[in-house]
């Protein structure tokens, strides 16, 4: 089953600060963009890489200077919601391509090993995403008061990648468009058709760096080893 790998990094990062891009924010020596890249590159379940940036961002990389870069395709530019930057990517893929991987650029601790796990239950199912189980109680608020205290237990905090095969993606980002509903993240949407997602459990260091303590963070792990890099 051929697999692409989607790195999302279109988005600014007014977060984490700085003048820069948060997709180009360096972190001891290469960006977060470098880091993701090279991370899922290495990984011989994939078969190509495609950035997607902002349309401003796409002269900032030079593919042939990235590990791994045979393959790494040119970035492509996203749009103004994720799904944009998601349908984007998606049609600049190969034809070919049955299995799509969605990752978050600013996710770039991501550790290879889970990569590869949450690719063989989305091959074998259809749908599935890494995520941790929440450690804090979780309230649903709304103007200010709780209005539900759901069970720990059954909560979940979502992560990337999200791997689809690639007609339920399609069939997702379609209905979505139709309908004019966004999501908070590609499982969402497939979610939307009526089919099961799985969850494959992932690693607390699998960090989004959003920010500037997630920055100090992420230092910290590499420091320690930690996150695959």
């Amino acid at each position: 089953m051929k697999t692409a790998a989607l790195v999302l990094g279109a988005g600014r990062g007014a977060r984490l600060g700085g003048a820069v891009p948060k997709a180009f924010v360096a972190l001891r020596g290469r960006t977060l963009l470098e880091r993701s890249l090279a991370i899922l590159a290495e990984i011989d379940e994939i078969d190509v890489v495609q950035p997607v940036l902002a349309e401003a961002d796409l002269d900032r990389v030079n593919v042939q200077d990235l590990d791994f870069s045979e393959r790494i395709a040119n970035p492509v530019p996203g749009g103004v919601e994720r799904q944009d930057s998601v349908a984007a990517g998606l049609a600049a893929l190969p034809g070919d391509v049955e299995l799509i991987a969605v990752h978050d650029a600013a996710r770039c601790l991501v550790a290879p090993d889970d990569v590869r796990r949450v690719l063989a239950e989305a091959r074998r199912y259809g749908a599935a995403l890494l995520a941790v189980p929440a450690r804090d109680t979780i309230k649903r608020v709304r103007g200010g008061e709780v209005i539900e205290t759901p069970e720990r237990s059954t909560c979940w905090v979502a992560q990337t990648p999200q791997v689809f095969h690639a007609g339920l993606l399609l069939e997702a980002l379609e209905k979505a468009r139709h309908e004019g509903r966004l999501g908070t993240d590609d499982a969402e949407l497939v979610e939307r058709l009526g089919v099961t997602v799985r969850i494959v459990e992932g690693r607390a260091s699998n960090i989004k760096i959003t920010l500037p303590e997630d920055l100090r963070l992420a230092e910290m792990l590499l420091g320690e080893g930690e996150g695959g890099a």
